[in-house]
């Protein structure tokens, strides 16, 4: 089984990419695991919403060309369903035993994810009806991914 995280924008902060790493190289010994990162746009405070839509049409491009048609994609939409973290190990597990090999999950730029990336998700996933920057959502995300591979085998973390 293979797991992507396909991100807008760079992790500025050495503390997140050193967190970010410690849970990937985790990961490793369960699955293969890649964060890719696409770049991405300026974006004015004062922008109409027509300039926003065309931010996320051209980051939501970028992401959609790192996505594979057989891939099973889980956008972070604040709107998206919350599951815990033993509901998002089992979700993992079924994909996985239904013969689901690639799964990306998708984080968005700072506007969010663009109707065609939606569109594309099999599956929108909420980890809070609040607000999380980019960067901390990463982290969070890839320890979920951990979190429920330790759930998966049965194996003790922390709670």
């Amino acid at each position: 089984m293979n797991i992507k995280i396909i991100c807008v924008g760079k992790v500025k902060e050495k503390f997140y990419r050193d967190a970010i790493a410690e849970y990937s190289k985790r990961l490793s010994r369960y699955t293969k695991f890649q964060i890719i990162e696409v770049s991405d746009e300026k974006t004015d405070e004062n922008a109409s919403e027509h300039e926003n839509t065309l931010v996320k049409d051209k980051e939501g491009q970028r992401i959609l060309g790192n996505i594979k048609d057989q891939d099973y994609v889980i956008g972070l939409f604040i709107q998206g369903k919350q599951l815990d973290s033993v509901e998002l190990s089992e979700k993992m597990s079924k994909l996985f035993v239904s013969g689901t090999s690639n799964l990306v999950f998708v984080i968005g730029g700072s506007l969010g994810l663009s109707k065609e990336v939606e569109k594309r998700c099999n599956d929108l996933l909420s980890f809070s009806k609040m607000t999380f920057p980019h960067q901390l959502m990463r982290v969070i995300l890839t320890e979920q991914i951990y979190r429920a591979f330790r759930i998966m085998h049965n194996e003790p973390y922390h709670k």
